[in-house]
């Protein structure tokens, strides 16, 4: 197999280049990462030092890539496939590139902050970092809210990159933090991006592993029915 992921499967970053590998059908195989085994760390270390995941190595050129983003416009590059994920319209390219950057910056990030609060040992928590992520988290879901008014994704009718950042972030931010009553936007959006098959299958793959989820107790339940 030319392509191996290195990643974790509960992993919301991992889930974005899943999520893009299974839109295309790319042949790869997936290699998760457990940083408690030294062997398996190792793996990855000698690939990418940083030991951030996913990252991609390709065995027919060589390279390896990191970085959801980078690893996308790579794969579009070097094994397009039916579905551009990036569009060629210049314009559409920038509103796909600002997109992505925005549910990465905006939505993951303080997603995980507040995820990662309810795991640090008693005495350390931090209150006020956890209140600075929800007040992200509330303005970006009123930007979100207003930017699918009236068409399917993201970015207009078609399908992108910037789809593929949302549908974990909005996936894992919607438990943590839930959407205001009144959007229903981005409630519905949130909706469309479940029901695509190639995020579909991205969260079956991780159901085994939702135990491990911090904030499993207030996972609606038909996210275990995804």
């Amino acid at each position: 197999m030319t392509l191996t992921l290195y990643i974790h499967p509960l992993a919301s970053f991992c889930h974005k280049v899943l999520i893009a590998l299974y839109e295309n059908g790319t042949a790869f195989r997936s290699e998760t990462v457990d940083f408690s085994d030294a062997a398996s760390a190792s793996a990855l270390l000698e690939r990418w030092p940083v030991g951030k995941i996913p990252v991609l190595h390709d065995a027919a050129t060589g390279r390896t890539v990191p970085e959801t983003s980078i690893i996308i416009e790579y794969l579009q590059q070097t094994y397009p496939g039916a579905v551009p994920l990036l569009p060629a319209e210049t314009d559409a390219q920038m509103q796909t590139r600002l997109w992505d950057r925005f549910f990465d910056l905006y939505v993951s990030a303080p997603m995980q902050k507040i995820v990662t609060d309810r795991i640090r040992p008693a005495g350390h928590n931090n209150p006020h970092g956890v209140a600075d992520a929800r007040a992200t988290l509330d303005t970006a879901y009123a930007m979100i809210e207003r930017q699918v008014s009236g068409h399917p994704w993201a970015i207009g009718d078609n399908f992108t990159m910037a789809d593929c950042a949302a549908a974990p972030a909005l996936f894992f931010a919607s438990i943590v933090h839930p959407f205001a009553s009144g959007q229903t936007n981005l409630q519905n959006y949130l909706d469309r991006l479940l029901a695509r098959p190639s995020v579909a299958r991205t969260l079956h793959e991780a159901q085994p592993f939702f135990a491990m989820f911090p904030y499993r107790d207030a996972m609606p339940a038909r996210y275990l029915a995804l």
